[in-house]
């Protein structure tokens, strides 16, 4: 069974939506104590960076997430959630995140005319080894909303990449249990309904 962080994320609920349409076992909660209990974890997210963060930790989810991977278990981050992994952002200043993986979460560069990019791209990996995206075409589409992007330290954690004016950026991380994507799979038909049963199968 998957446990969903609930840290005051605004896409929690279709999540959980997502998952009940799958018939896969999952449940919501706001006690990090209770993750222990579980083998897989996600955390979804939309919203900033740094009162996300606050939230996260006030609540106990950030030092639980960690030792929850210490076991070996395994979580998937969406969007703000896969944000939040890396070990900072300059969303609205410096915020320090989970450090999970370290890098660097960076604005797209200010001469793109349209930020946020909001809408439907296509994400490309390689290899068969990919957890999330197994029978998943390369360059599928996915829906994105965002105006950071994660830029992974060690290229080796980058599972995917996306194109958006111009800038290829990092789209899905696969690194030892920590899986995240940037796109929203619960909005993204098919192909993100595909990823979600990935991971609760893997």
């Amino acid at each position: 069974m998957i446990v969903i962080a609930d840290y005051g994320a605004g896409n929690l609920r279709s999540v959980h939506k997502a998952f009940e349409f799958l018939g896969i076992d999952a449940v919501v909660s706001d006690k990090a104590a209770e993750i222990s209990r579980y083998d897989k974890v996600l955390i979804p997210g939309v919203g900033a960076f740094g009162p996300a963060m606050e939230t996260f930790n006030r609540l106990g989810f950030g030092d639980a997430i960690k030792e929850h991977i210490d076991k070996g278990r395994s979580v998937l981050g969406i969007c703000l959630g896969m944000q939040l992994f890396l070990t900072e952002s300059d969303e609205m200043g410096a915020h320090k995140g989970l450090d999970l993986v370290p890098g660097k979460v960076l604005h797209f560069p200010r001469g793109i005319d349209k930020i946020p990019q909001i809408g439907w791209n296509t994400v490309k990996y390689s290899g068969s080894e990919s957890v999330l995206f197994r029978g998943i075409p390369s360059e599928s589409w996915f829906y994105f909303v965002h105006s950071y992007y994660c830029r992974p330290d060690d290229p080796k954690s980058i599972a995917a990449t996306t194109e958006y004016a111009g800038k290829k950026f990092c789209s899905a991380i696969e690194k030892n249990g920590i899986f995240a994507v940037q796109f929203h799979p619960e909005k993204s038909s098919e192909a993100g309904l595909q990823v979600l049963k990935n991971f609760a199968e893997f």
